[in-house]
């Protein structure tokens, strides 16, 4: 049975590693400073940022192994899984990371927008990797918030400016995850290519026949992606929700049959659609008018 290490609060963590406990809502390690440390894997209750330098370890995550390369930046939050199950192997990792309970959050900006940042359910094969310059950047956040953990740690300000460091912490990852997209390796005619030759492929192949239209999911699996990262970069790439891009495809090969003169049922099961009248708002929010005038105006 694996041994899990249940974060239910930040120090949980902390106290693991031997690090010092600074704030009962938020916790900075520098994994440089530790004498010791040993594997973990770890189920949270809390948000975790886990911004890697040196970690020659792979973990899971999700469904999935993978490998920390030196310069990332990997993101968790309640309810996720992830590490390496402790064998009592003892480790030597640098880098930080932070841990933020939701509670901290509470009455607070943030506390809305934290959902907005879809990287905290992306898989770890899809950590932001840094440049040198967006290293020292977010480097600087942590440091900063350590710092008034440390100085400041019953101070009436406290929330609002770690707050305000965690934001800023937050809106950077965001830039820079933007920034990794558009880098992605192909171009957007080419990207766009390759996501209609997965389409194509699940309607030659009769997916269609048991799962119906396909899904954002379907696609990012495909693609092994998780689905956040994988709409992420569609809108990046191509200036559209991957839900969008799904829908402006199918409705084109909606159109394209119903001017062939196929009735509007046996299009609807043509693409898997499980009533005709689901087309047909679909059609109607695509076109603007109902699927059954097309080809007779």
């Amino acid at each position: 049975m694996e041994k899990v290490l249940h974060v239910q609060s930040v120090n949980d963590y902390a106290r693991y590693v031997g690090a010092p406990v600074l704030h009962p809502l938020v916790s900075v390690i520098h994994y440089d400073e530790l004498q010791q440390c040993r594997h973990a894997l770890s189920e949270y209750d809390v948000y975790g940022l886990f911004l890697m330098n040196e970690s020659p370890y792979t973990i899971s995550y999700g469904s999935g192994n993978y490998r920390f390369e030196s310069g990332s930046l990997m993101c968790v939050a309640p309810g996720q899984r992830g590490g390496v199950t402790d064998d009592g192997e003892i480790i030597h990792i640098k880098g930080w990371v932070l841990l933020f309970h939701p509670v901290f959050l509470a009455g607070t900006s943030l506390e809305r927008r934290i959902k907005d940042y879809h990287y905290f359910s992306y898989y770890s094969n899809e950590a932001l990797i840094l440049t040198p310059d967006e290293w020292a950047r977010l480097e600087r956040c942590f440091a900063a918030i350590r710092k008034e953990l440390t100085e400041f740690p019953a101070d009436s300000h406290l929330q609002v400016i770690v707050v305000s460091y965690l934001s800023l912490l937050l809106e950077l990852a965001a830039r820079f995850y933007e920034r990794q997209f558009q880098g992605e390796a192909s171009t957007e005619e080419e990207f766009s290519h390759r996501l209609n030759a997965i389409l194509e492929r699940y309607y030659a192949e009769g997916e269609h026949l048991e799962s119906g239209i396909p899904t954002v999911r379907y696609l990012a699996g495909e693609l092994f992606l998780s689905p956040n990262y994988f709409g992420d970069l569609v809108r990046v790439k191509i200036g559209e929700s991957a839900s969008q891009y799904i829908r402006h495809f199918v409705m084109q090969k909606a159109k394209s049959m119903l001017l062939d003169g196929r009735s509007v049922s046996e299009v609807s099961d043509a693409l898997g659609f499980e009533y005709p009248q689901n087309l047909t708002r679909m059609f109607k929010k695509e076109f603007g008018i109902a699927p059954s005038k097309i080809g007779k105006r």
